[in-house]
């Protein structure tokens, strides 16, 4: 029985709790984020969930019937409720005007991050599973299909949530579901294939899912056109020359699964990143292609490669696809870097970072209070090391602090980052030493007496956290602004402004000439009001907006011909 339509947003009447966007930089959010990760990846080998899938029933499934088929894309979704219902309800319309209309996709395919921070199943009601049951409250009258392949903050809790969502074929909303486990085979109209592959952390291709696409890849026959679904866009870092690992994966799984039978991967799509970026095969029609715009924070597209050069110079896979370049043809947004200037409001959009540059600014200060108090009593070199031991061990953790930050999202050591981190730590250290010599200065012009001592006591325990801590926050955005110009903490400058605009997916089109034809969608601006509908259509979504949503073509439809060739240009 359907859910009785809600009069308003609250938590009893929709049956879960919309959420607001993640603060990626509040203290409780990285702390917790930081330790899942670590966790996940220390003990995903020990505990993978995937070897156990292998006794799961598994099966490839077809929706090949018919000459023709609609299909949609859509990745890193499940953040902030106004985001991720934007992009949900343009998913669940019957179909939207972009140079004409287009139907809803009778798949819907989910690459990768359906829940953030971290994954659970309250985590995955409130923020994607509730969500979209409330852009499609019921199955309407030929019911879509939902696919989903896991991302990193999936794996947070061992894929566990994860399988009993998506992986038990109950109803996702209006969407049915029918994988069994966190990778699956489609067949598509026109010998048009999909496969989505879990590489757990760009890690390796387990035994039972090779198995399954080995299985899976007797059905292929020869030219064949293959979409390959992957977790991350390995291909950026592998065709410029860095870590190949990731895509040596992708590799692998090409030459073990899809070459031998003479087919071939025509599209790679994957989210991760969350922002629209596309490369073209030069000479040819292949297309790699990162869409994570289903509802979490903004990423950056600048500093991206101009050019790919795969599988890459660091490759280590034996017999490898014949190198090619790819050509960065398109990206939403454009001009990114006009946005990072936004990250000067971090203390506001993260209330609890300020927090915790103010405690670590109380610190540092009241140990070089005590240095400055100490050296004037004590004599010798060993009163020294022992008046400024405090302040030379707050200096030791800034300086390392800053360097560990500044590699956040850099995979090796880079003089650069290194440097960065340095030169951040020297800056709130400077600030540490420097409101401690005003403090020191202010004391003899006080009163002598208790009064005058209690005086400090407050401007020291309460200005240090308030007003130099608030100075301090403003600093690391300071910092995240500048370094973010040289590719340094690029995620960061984003991440912690949380910008839900900017939103977007895939609808593609299977034609019955057999040409695949990617139309890339763009939201710039989510709704941010919503108004309960109690009296509409069961298959109505429950909430509409405001003002009406506005979607845009990011660039002209990609056309990509089920059979490998050239271009003449």
């Amino acid at each position: 029985m359907a859910r009785p339509r809600p009069h308003d947003m609250s938590e009893e009447q929709l049956g879960f709790r919309p959420r607001k966007a993640v603060r990626w930089l509040a203290p409780r959010v990285l702390v917790t984020t930081g330790a899942q990760s670590l966790v996940a990846e220390i003990f995903g080998s020990y505990a993978d969930k995937r070897e156990l899938q292998g006794g799961l029933p598994a099966q490839v499934y077809d929706h090949g019937a018919g000459d023709e088929l609609w299909l949609d894309f859509v990745a890193d979704l499940g953040d902030g409720f106004d985001a991720t219902y934007s992009v949900a309800s343009l998913l669940a319309a019957p179909a939207l005007d972009l140079d004409g209309p287009k139907p809803r996709g009778s798949l819907l395919v989910m690459g990768g991050d359906q829940v953030y921070p971290a994954a659970s199943t309250n985590a995955y009601e409130d923020r994607s599973k509730g969500v979209y049951r409330a852009a499609l409250p019921v199955a309407p009258e030929d019911p879509p299909t939902l696919f989903a392949l896991p991302g990193n903050h999936d794996w947070y809790d061992g894929l566990t949530s994860f399988l009993r969502v998506f992986a038990q074929r109950r109803p996702f909303g209006g969407w049915n579901t029918e994988q069994t486990r966190s990778y699956f085979a489609v067949r598509l109209p026109q010998n048009w294939w999909l496969y989505a592959i879990d590489t757990q952390f760009d890690d390796y291709v387990d035994a039972p899912q090779l198995e399954y696409f080995r299985d899976a890849s007797a059905q292929l026959r020869e030219g064949d056109a293959v979409i390959l679904c992957t977790p991350t866009p390995a291909w950026v870092q592998a065709g410029c020359g860095g870590r190949a690992k990731g895509y040596d994966t992708i590799e692998f799984f090409q030459r073990e699964v899809v070459r031998p039978s003479g087919a071939s991967v025509r599209v790679m799509l994957t989210g991760d990143k969350h922002h629209y970026v596309r490369y073209t095969e030069r000479g040819g029609t292949g297309q790699k292609i990162t869409s994570g715009l289903g509802g979490a924070y903004l990423a950056s597209t600048s500093r991206l490669p101009p050019t790919l050069d795969l599988p890459g110079e660091k490759s280590r896979v034996r017999e490898p696809s014949p190198p090619s370049t790819f050509e960065l043809a398109a990206r939403y947004p454009e001009h990114s870097g006009r946005l990072a200037a936004g990250i000067m409001r971090l203390p506001w959009r993260n209330p609890g970072f300020w927090g915790l540059t103010g405690i670590a600014q109380l610190v540092a200060t009241a140990a070089v209070l005590y240095g400055l108090a100490e050296s004037a009593v004590r004599d010798g070199v060993f009163g020294l090391l022992a008046a400024w031991s405090p302040a030379v061990l707050a200096a030791v953790v800034l300086v390392l602090a800053g360097v560990a930050f500044a590699r956040f999202d850099v995979p090796t050591s880079s003089k650069r980052s290194v440097l960065a981190g340095v030169v951040h730590a020297v800056a709130h250290l400077a600030l540490s030493v420097g409101w401690a010599l005003v403090v020191r200065a202010l004391y003899p012009a006080l009163p002598d007496g208790v009064a005058a001592d209690w005086l400090i006591f407050l401007i020291v325990a309460v200005g240090t956290p308030v007003v130099i801590g608030f100075v301090d926050a403003e600093v690391v955005a300071l910092y995240l602004l500048v370094v973010s110009r040289f590719g340094i903490n690029l995620n960061e400058v984003m991440a912690g402004q949380s910008i839900e605009d900017h939103k977007g997916f895939l609808r593609m089109h299977v034609g019955a000439d057999g040409t695949l034809t990617i139309y890339p969608v763009k939201l710039p601006r989510v709704g941010r009001e919503w108004i309960a509908d109690p009296g509409g259509a069961p298959t109505d979504p429950w909430l509409r907006p405001a003002e009406p949503l506005k979607v845009e073509l990011i660039e002209a439809p990609i056309k990509v011909p089920r059979h490998q060739g050239t271009t003449r240009k």
